[in-house]
């Protein structure tokens, strides 16, 4: 018996196919895509005040000499200087503001002419496309693809869970999704996961000002400890680690048997672990 469709299930059945046939018409093969992103990505070239060389990536966006970047890739900066596409490179002065918990930062990069990458406002869907530009290991301008895997509340915020392969030298660089658009700033990857990392949704920095005055990297304090802080004078860098190692003992004697989280910032990357503290676990 060959099956009948009432009118309104036929309509909505055109109405299904005509949606994705126009969606999938908006997609760009990644070889369009790539040429479509790049001019609005730079690497930028990062040295610290402690003297540490680590690379991250940052694009432009929202306003013509401003470029978005995740914000610890610059916060211990001393000089950072942005190289382009097509080979050009400028020093960067500083930054303009900066979201420390969502780790997203704008800063000025004195250039003019190059294109804007577009910011996506709405969430994407799960098991949507996305591709990351950046710098892996030093290796500029690569690309590389995956899903939105699933979008996860961690730190207090939603954030994008994505398969696209992340290393140092991702940091910073866009997310975007199948039409080119940015849905996301690459920030940091779960270690001992496979291809699970995290990206800050895109839309959070049209929170930040665009206006505030160039806060330059020799007025910045140098690098300070995000999760302790101690009265004591320190007489030399061993000793301020001796200190560090110290608090961070006491806080896992004082976690036993408790979930926490860790975060580890190192030569521009970021991770995270998180795990049940074990009665053994510091002694």
């Amino acid at each position: 018996m060959r099956a009948v469709l009432s009118p309104a299930c036929l309509l909505l059945a055109v109405t299904l196919i005509a949606t994705r046939q126009s969606a999938g018409a908006d997609e760009l093969a990644p070889e369009l895509l790539y040429q479509k992103v790049l001019p609005s990505v730079m690497t930028l070239r990062v040295e610290s005040k402690s003297g540490e060389r680590y690379v991250g990536a940052a694009f432009f966006a929202v306003k013509d000499d401003i470029a978005v970047t995740a914000w610890h890739v610059i916060y211990d900066a001393a000089k950072v200087t942005a190289k382009f596409p097509d080979g050009s490179s400028c020093e960067i002065d500083g930054y303009i503001d900066k979201d420390e918990v969502k780790d997203i930062a704008f800063i000025r990069v004195p250039t003019k002419g190059r294109p804007l990458a577009t910011i996506s406002q709405t969430t994407p869907l799960i098991g949507s496309r996305t591709y990351v530009i950046g710098s892996p290991k030093g290796y500029e301008f690569s690309i590389s693809d995956g899903l939105l895997s699933q979008v996860q509340r961690v730190d207090g915020f939603n954030q994008y869970q994505v398969s696209c392969p992340f290393s140092p030298g991702n940091s910073g660089g866009p997310i975007v999704n199948s039409t080119g658009d940015v849905v996301g700033i690459a920030a940091w990857t779960r270690n001992g996961g496979q291809n699970v990392n995290f990206a800050t949704p895109a839309m959070e920095v049209l929170n930040l000002k665009t206006d505030l005055p160039v806060k330059r990297w020799k007025a910045m304090p140098g690098r300070r400890n995000t999760f302790f802080s101690s009265d004591k004078k320190k007489s030399s860098p061993e000793d301020e680690g001796r200190d560090t190692a110290a608090d961070l003992k006491g806080v896992f004697k004082k976690s036993v048997g408790e979930e926490i989280t860790v975060t580890v910032q190192k030569n521009g990357a970021q991770e995270k672990f998180t795990f049940t503290v074990p009665s053994d676990f510091v002694k």
